[in-house]
């Protein structure tokens, strides 16, 4: 029983899996393809179309091409294994399929050259009635899958194995707890004592249990001892409260557990020195219910260690705490380090709008840490001529805009944060702004370019007057630094920092 694979199916609906698009599937639905549960054959089922089949099937093509179906992960990662199922498809299962991936980011995809599909793995032969087994080697983060079929057929199953890598963008921005062992925030089983029913990686899935088989179940314990499962968070946090669910488990539930916690190296991947403190003793549990223990540990933990005594079934274990600030930037910084060139350049696009900026920084990846990062971006910097600085400033809105005139990309709603102060300016102050934008623009070509954070609408007014006094040449120098200051803000707040 124990086949349960450590790796997560980032591609299932049961963390949010979806099927965009395929240009055919009229015997069996192209949704079919990242369901949970294993395929199955119903040996008389038919349909108006024909003999129903558990999977996403397309008709027998007479032109030449090719099937395809398009796929948005649940989870981005970097891929590792691919199975392709085509169990019950043995007259009709296709004769070969490959695979394409492609990652979808913040906005400005179209401006830093589009979105390419890349080859993870290519034409392949399968086998009927089969889990044909595709190994990726690709470091990179993807967001979006295209599973090709040649020429056509029918797939059960889809299975995309791989590591998580979150963007963290909510746990930055949030106030509240976080579920720092979900999934969903890169949260990973490393090891278990037992995983003979169920995947210890159920612990840790979105949403409620559906029932006994979508949790962690131990085989009966005929000796000494308990079972166990260590974790890897996802992000490293101080710990305020563990819920345990048992769920569907009624008299197979443990008699009780206990949490150890530790912390070791950066990313918690460090098991041969850990520490392990203990932080919620051994307490009894209940059958089919939801516990909460509220905890106070004192400092953050990379890993934890769930015990249950002597054996059974959990159906979640929720880590709820505070995000640790410096472990955020490291996820950030991983999550920007493993985006392909051209979604790099669009992350980057939002913090200086320079094509020639964005595309040095992206080839002085990977960033180390928060200094190299700003390191790198001075000496990209220095690399830009006048039209690079042009183009930089023309991705700003004017000072005093309407917001109403602002679009909702990541980089315009900076600058709304940044510009906040003049939003809320007298009408007076507003108009006198506008006149002098005009100005500016007739006088030097380009909008004026202030670092607005942090100063009134008053003074950005007093330092727009002040600078229509500059020579072209000097007042590219006064923007050109100002821009700086801007894009040194931003990549700050794109990685958490």
């Amino acid at each position: 029983m124990s086949e349960f694979s450590d790796l997560l199916d980032l591609a299932s609906e049961r963390v949010g899996g979806r099927v965009l698009a395929t240009n055919d599937d009229f015997f069996a639905p192209k949704e079919n393809l990242i369901k949970a549960a294993k395929p199955v054959w119903i040996e008389n089922k038919y349909t108006d179309r024909g003999k129903w089949m558990d999977g996403w099937e397309s008709r027998r093509r007479r032109t030449p091409g090719h099937d395809w179906c398009i796929l948005q992960l649940g989870i981005p990662g970097v891929l590792s294994q691919v199975v392709v199922d085509t169990s019950y498809f043995r007259g009709n299962f296709p004769e070969s399929c490959s695979l394409e991936a492609c990652a979808i980011e913040q906005s400005n995809v179209e401006l830093a050259g589009g979105t390419p599909w890349a080859e993870v793995f290519p034409r392949s032969q399968l086998k009927g009635d089969s889990q044909n087994i595709f190994a990726i080697n690709d470091p990179h983060r993807y967001t979006h899958l295209r599973l090709n079929i040649y020429p056509d057929g029918g797939v059960a199953r889809l299975r995309v194995l791989g590591e998580a890598i979150p963007e963290l963008e909510q746990a930055l921005n949030n106030s509240d707890l976080a579920d720092l062992a979900a999934v969903h925030n890169g949260g990973h089983v490393l090891d278990c004592s037992d995983k003979f029913f169920s995947a210890p990686q159920n612990l840790l899935m979105p949403g409620s249990s559906c029932g006994m088989h979508d949790g962690w179940e131990t085989k009966r314990r005929r000796g000494p001892g308990y079972d166990w499962v260590t974790i890897r968070l996802g992000v490293s946090g101080t710990i305020q409260a563990i819920e345990v669910d048992t769920s569907y488990f009624k008299g197979n539930f443990p008699e009780s557990c206990s949490l150890e916690i530790c912390a070791a190296g950066s990313d918690g991947s460090d098991t041969t020195n850990c520490s392990w403190q203990e932080l919620l003793p051994r307490t009894a549990l209940s059958a089919d219910s939801v516990h909460r223990f509220e905890v106070a540990a004192q400092k953050p933990a990379t890993q934890v260690r769930f015990n249950i005594y002597p054996d059974g079934g959990v159906a979640r274990l929720r880590i709820y705490g505070v995000p640790d600030k410096n472990a955020l930037v490291v996820s950030r910084l991983r999550w920007l380090n493993s985006l392909p060139d051209y979604a790099a350049r669009s992350v980057l696009l939002n913090c200086c709008g320079s094509l020639k900026w964005a595309a040095l920084m992206t080839e002085r990846r990977p960033f180390a840490d928060v200094q190299q990062l700003l390191d790198q971006h001075t000496a990209s910097s220095e690399r830009l001529a006048a039209e690079d600085w042009k183009e930089a400033f023309a991705a700003h809105p004017k000072i005093g805009e309407d917001r109403d005139t602002i679009s909702s990309g990541q980089a315009q709603r900076w600058s709304q944060q940044e510009q906040s102060a003049a939003a809320v300016a007298s009408l007076q102050v507003r108009n006198a702004l506008q006149r002098r934008n005009q100005e500016y623009h007739e006088r030097f070509g380009y909008i004026f370019i202030v670092c607005a954070s942090g100063k009134s609408a008053e003074e950005m007014l007093a330092m727009l007057t002040e600078r229509l006094r500059n020579d072209p040449a000097r007042e590219l120098e006064v923007a050109a630094g100002e821009q700086r200051k801007i894009t040194r803000l931003r990549l700050q707040k794109l990685i958490g920092a």
